[in-house]
């Protein structure tokens, strides 16, 4: 094996093993910074001496023991530990003597609850949500500082500032590395959702940028919901977020054209959707459904979108389901994002003329003012309307809001056919 293929192997691992290693340090060590530097010392050890060495047979077990080894070393050398060396030292002390395979059966045996731990931890309110989310991709996605800043067009050094403000804030906060309960569990996983549906709808629907989707962002969205799925099993609401994000990655394939541009919903070829995935998340609401005797937002969501995975062709769309649907979800989630949905599904179940009426209701919202798809929808209608002027005007406000280039072409390409349908 070349050193080119050692590395790639030794990224795969991190990717696979680094958020196990840093939550399993963290239970010991409670500070999450300090794990994670810990842990990054083990992978700088794996670079240095696997090149030369071999890839062990349990590489995820030799970086948990490099990086407890340094944990030890640390603890030992610490001043601020001697008020638990008895009960710290004594610990860490019989781990180091153990074999490696003894030692990762040890954090095995908490290694759920070390995740759920650090997931809550990573998504702690006391963060700003930019923090959140980059806290989340790297010690949980195992992404790069540079990955991240990519990921999300943002330069290297704003994301790196972001983690180790975020590390000194959980720090000087004191905030416990555990899972939450009673009333506080539900406002905490509130917010471990919302970091990791973020996370999926930048990937989803870039916000800036010249993709209009970023797979790989989706599929880190997707793994962590899927992992918290499995860590709160009880939970309906995780299962309604991880069945709307199969649901609506089934789309991926038929949501761009060859150029890279956007392809709407209902003119997408249905053959190109992940039946796999579409399945999956159909699963995934019925657990849901099970679980909790009223919809939360995100499992409604995902019913929304199960009325379209369901629908072979879009004449076949449930559409007074869905406008009923979005009517209980403006209910438990009010927004003027939800009752603009709402009025492209009643343009679809009524007429255009009946989700106008209910659009223009939202012009006065500041919070949609600068939003793009208020007008990019608006003129969708008017277009329908065969108001072609007033169409293109609203088409050409959307492509000045956009910050994505390709949506940008995309609503000038729709501003230039109302010049065509009106001639």
């Amino acid at each position: 094996m070349t050193a080119t293929d050692t590395h790639r192997a030794i990224d795969a691992v991190w990717r696979i093993e680094s958020s196990r290693i840093i939550a399993g340090l963290a239970r010991i060590l409670r500070d999450v910074g300090l794990a994670e530097e810990l842990a990054q010392d083990a992978l700088v050890a794996a670079l240095e001496q696997w090149p030369q060495s071999g890839i062990p047979d349990n590489p995820g077990a030799w970086l948990m023991a490099a990086a407890k080894h340094r944990a030890i070393d640390r603890l030992r050398r610490s001043k601020l530990l001697e008020r638990k060396h008895g009960e710290l030292s004594r610990e860490l002390q019989a781990r180091q003597e153990r074999a490696v395979a003894d030692l990762e059966t040890t954090l095995d045996d908490d290694i759920g609850d070390d995740l759920l731990r650090l997931m809550f931890t990573a998504c702690h309110p006391v963060l700003t949500p930019e923090a959140r989310t980059a806290m989340t991709l790297r010690l949980l996605g195992g992404l790069t500082t540079d990955e991240i800043a990519r990921a999300f067009l943002v330069p290297e050094p704003t994301v790196a500032q972001r983690i180790v403000r975020a590390k000194r804030t959980l720090a000087e906060a004191h905030v416990p590395f555990e899972v939450p309960r009673g009333t506080e569990r539900a406002a905490r996983l509130s917010s471990v959702l919302e970091v990791i549906y973020l996370v999926f709808n930048e990937g989803y629907t870039a916000t800036t940028g010249s993709d209009w989707l970023r797979p790989a962002l989706c599929e880190d969205a997707l793994r962590l919901g899927r992992i918290l799925a499995e860590l709160a099993p009880k939970e309906a609401e995780v299962h309604g977020l991880v069945a709307l994000m199969e649901i609506q990655a089934s789309r991926s394939r038929a949501r761009v054209g060859s150029a890279g541009e956007p392809i709407l919903l209902l003119e997408q070829d249905r053959s190109l959707w992940d039946q796999l995935l579409i399945r999956r998340g159909l699963a995934a609401l019925e657990r849901a459904q099970e679980l909790g005797s009223a919809l939360g937002p995100y499992a409604l969501q995902a019913a929304i979108a199960a009325c379209h995975a369901r629908a072979r062709t879009p004449e076949e769309t449930d559409w007074p389901q869905i406008v009923s649907l979005y009517e209980e979800l403006a209910e438990v989630a009010p927004s003027p994002i939800v009752d603009l949905n709402r009025a492209v599904a009643l343009a679809m179940a009524v007429g255009p003329a009946a989700g106008l009426e209910l659009i223009d209701t939202l012009g006065l919202e500041a919070s949609l003012k600068s939003y793009h798809l208020l007008p990019s929808v608006r003129g969708d209608l008017l277009f329908k309307l065969r108001r072609f002027t007033d169409a293109q005007s609203e088409f050409h406000r959307a492509a000045s809001l956009t910050r994505n280039a390709r949506e940008r072409e995309f609503l000038l390409d729709r501003a230039r056919a109302c010049t065509t349908e009106s001639s």
